[in-house]
């Protein structure tokens, strides 16, 4: 990824003296493709899979997707320093499409009508992805050398070094291959080595050919979108604007596979380029990691909106229609299969109780003589899925947590929770939350969790609360397509964390 790395150098410099990373030819999988699947991400996609095939109808996969290649289009260009753009503009040109109108001159640090050009030659290649799965081309030197010059068509140059070392514009080949060295110096003025140009053709023609043994062998998705990614970047065939190659064709594969584009923001760009470094040193594991996380989220995201994508589509008729619809759906049971999720739902509860039981009397027994007699530790809990009052307890807690996540926390499908509070000098608690998500239940549940401390030592949930803060940085999410055991231990993995931050948090306030 040239942007990520500084200037060019010329290939007159001493490598000896200043090259960090070597350039080989590129590697098959040195570790089994199967080893670094992620199982969650798999079983996460067949719900989305059945889910996109019942709402193919009404087009609302298709206005989701929109969303996501706007998102694709503008960030890829921020991740390579094409330009700046804050939040709420990037917002602005997601929902109401790219146009130059929308971006002030205080939103970017380029002239906004070279900045819509560009995002839109981006938007034009996402689209091409899409184009490009329907009619089931093969991967090929042509395509990637296409989607190269649609990527640049709006960029004339790119930043080059002379032989006095002075930084210049050169005129930037666009859907050609390098004909010169585009090493890049690191921060720390070291060098990265990528393939040299005599090679490029030889090595891009492995690559392709590697690929298609992989998807022949069935190797899974993130894996092969990592894998692809990686390789790829080490090849470094083009002057310029190789990194969004790279996450082009690391979208196609997702595509391929009926998921979403991947969107990697600016946000996790530092996690990015590590997970490449880590790749660049024989550990491919982050990067699939990352992915996959990438595109669990967008897929949470999809299956918990998609309720709101479908209402701005229909007429007051179909409106109505369905209406009718969800009273009839009420007298009738979930499948057994999406009420399997609402079951594990109920087991996590338990083991979340259990671990706070624990949690609890461990404070008890460590703190007792260092605390008031009046200090109390207790954990509680509740299954709520009977319409009462409990079941929406805690709601403001759960939704303040859901908006820094983005996403809708529905506590009326399902909610299951458990509590720890600590009686000293006030109440504080940590909450987990178990709960549905988007406007309709479709065998997805979230876990999440809290601290907060009340004003007063009430246990009603609807106490005034205080210094509330979240305790995850993501849902952990579960689906009826995979096995209680499984679900089990990825909690048990994930709980850990929480309470560790919560205790921390309470530490801190102390």
């Amino acid at each position: 990824m040239q942007s990520t790395m500084n200037h060019l150098r010329s290939d007159q410099m001493d490598k000896e003296a200043t090259t960090s990373y070597r350039w080989n030819p590129i590697q098959d999988f040195q570790t089994a493709p199967n080893e670094l699947a992620d199982t969650q991400l798999r079983s996460l996609s067949e719900v989305w899979e059945e889910q996109r095939d019942e709402l193919e109808e009404i087009d609302a996969v298709k206005q989701f997707n929109e969303r996501l290649r706007r998102q694709w289009a503008i960030e890829t260009g921020i991740i390579e320093r094409l330009y700046t753009l804050d939040q709420g503009t990037t917002q602005l040109l997601i929902e109401r499409g790219v146009d130059a109108a929308l971006i002030g001159h205080n939103a970017t640090n380029k002239d906004p009508q070279k900045v819509a050009r560009l995002i839109q030659d981006q938007h034009r290649a996402v689209e091409g992805l899409f184009s490009f799965v329907a009619n089931e081309r093969p991967l090929s030197n042509s395509y990637i050398k296409e989607l190269h010059a649609e990527l640049t068509r709006n960029q004339d140059t790119t930043e080059a070094v002379d032989p006095r070392g002075n930084l210049v514009e050169v005129r930037l080949l666009k859907g050609e291959y390098k004909q010169r060295p585009n090493n890049p110096q690191r921060p720390d003025g070291y060098i990265h080595e990528y393939c040299p140009p005599e090679h490029v053709d030889a090595e891009m023609d492995r690559l392709i050919t590697l690929h298609r043994e992989h998807m022949e062998s069935g190797v899974p998705p993130e894996v092969e979108a990592a894998w692809l990614h990686h390789r790829f970047t080490q090849i470094h065939p083009f002057q310029d604007g190789n990194g969004r190659v790279a996450r082009s064709l690391a979208t196609l594969i997702f595509l391929k596979a009926g998921w979403l584009p991947l969107v990697i923001t600016n946000e996790i760009r530092s996690d990015y380029i590590e997970a490449l470094e880590a790749a660049d040193h024989s550990d491919l594991q982050p990067l699939v990691r990352l992915f996959s996380n990438v595109e669990r989220k967008a897929l949470t995201k999809a299956l918990g909106i998609i309720g709101d994508v479908q209402s701005t589509e229909r007429s007051i008729s179909s409106v109505i229609g369905s209406i009718q619809d969800t009273f009839k759906k009420r007298k009738d049971e979930l499948t057994q299969e999406r009420r399997r999720a609402k079951e594990y739902a109920g087991r996590l509860r338990q083991d979340a109780k259990a671990k706070l039981d624990s949690l609890s009397e461990q404070l008890e027994e460590e703190l007792r003589t260092f605390v008031p007699s009046e200090t109390n530790f207790e954990s509680f809990a509740f299954e709520g899925s009977d319409g009462s009052e409990r079941q929406h307890w805690y709601r403001y807690q759960v939704v303040e947590v859901a908006k820094e996540l983005d996403y809708y926390a529905n506590l009326g499908s399902h909610h299951d929770w458990a509590c720890l509070g600590i009686e000293l000098d006030g109440r504080s608690e940590i909450l987990i939350s178990i709960h549905g998500i988007g406007d309709e239940f479709r065998g997805l549940l979230v876990a999440t969790a809290c601290f907060y401390r009340k004003d007063d030592n009430q246990e009603n949930a609807g106490a005034p609360i205080t210094d509330f803060e979240p305790l995850v940085d993501d849902t952990f999410s579960f689906n009826y397509r995979e096995t209680l055991p499984e679900v089990r231990d990825r909690f048990s993995r994930w709980i850990d964390p929480v309470l560790v931050r919560g205790l921390e948090v309470f530490r801190r306030g102390l």
